[in-house]
């Protein structure tokens, strides 16, 4: 497979050539949908408290006694439907943590940067300005093309694209190795230098394409 590379200008340089068994497979979507859930239940803090009959103040005496009064009985002030009284059924702190097989998570990567390769929405910039300003990220974004929500891809962090693209509406910053479902999917656009295209394949295809378990082969002398 071939993506286009342009310059900062939005002039077209040449082609590159990427991995098929990254950037060309078929979407698997439910493995995608299934990334996406596990990833965003995993950024919950499920930190929720409420306090029930046996945590409010209060004291334990029975507030009238049962009989002859002619009234309900009450055996809690503290009961939930005082005021004051504890929550009935109210939330706890307790973790919405999902587990998802490394293979499954890497498929999704895959299937991602294949679904946006496929609709062309990937952008590879051979030269993105190098001098950390925020006006001049935002000429070469404009001149590519991009106007929505974006995502920009290094090959290892860098410190000046980063600067300038923080002050950038809908525009995130990151390295490949940070790449995720939900900020691919969330993405209209995916700008990546060529450094990030390599390491991606070097990440996610070839040889780590499904790692192996157990025990490791040693190399006969």
């Amino acid at each position: 497979m071939k993506l286009p590379v342009f310059d900062a200008a939005g002039a077209r340089l040449r082609e590159i050539d990427v991995a098929d068994d990254v950037f060309g497979i078929e979407p698997n979507r439910a493995v995608l949908h299934q990334a996406y859930v596990t990833q965003m239940a995993n950024r919950r803090a499920g930190g929720a408290n409420t306090k029930r009959r046996g945590e409010v103040e209060g004291s334990t005496k029975k507030t009238r006694k049962q009989k002859g009064l002619g009234a309900s009985r009450q055996g809690s002030i503290r009961a939930s439907h005082h005021v004051g009284g504890g929550v009935a059924m109210g939330p706890k702190p307790h973790s919405f943590a999902k587990a998802l097989p490394r293979q499954m998570r890497r498929l999704a990567l895959r299937s991602a940067l294949s679904s946006h390769a496929t609709d062309g929405s990937i952008i590879v910039v051979g030269g993105l300005p190098a001098d950390g300003k925020t006006k001049s990220m935002q000429v070469a974004l404009a001149a590519n093309g991009i106007a929505r929500r974006a995502l920009l891809v290094s090959g290892e962090h860098d410190a000046v694209l980063a600067q300038a693209a923080r002050n950038i509406e809908n525009l995130k910053a990151l390295p490949a190795q940070n790449l995720n479902v939900v900020d691919l999917v969330n993405a209209h656009h995916v700008v990546m230098t060529e450094d990030a295209v390599r390491a991606i394949e070097t990440l996610w295809g070839g040889v780590n394409l499904k790692p192996h378990r157990g025990r490791k082969e040693v190399a006969s002398a």
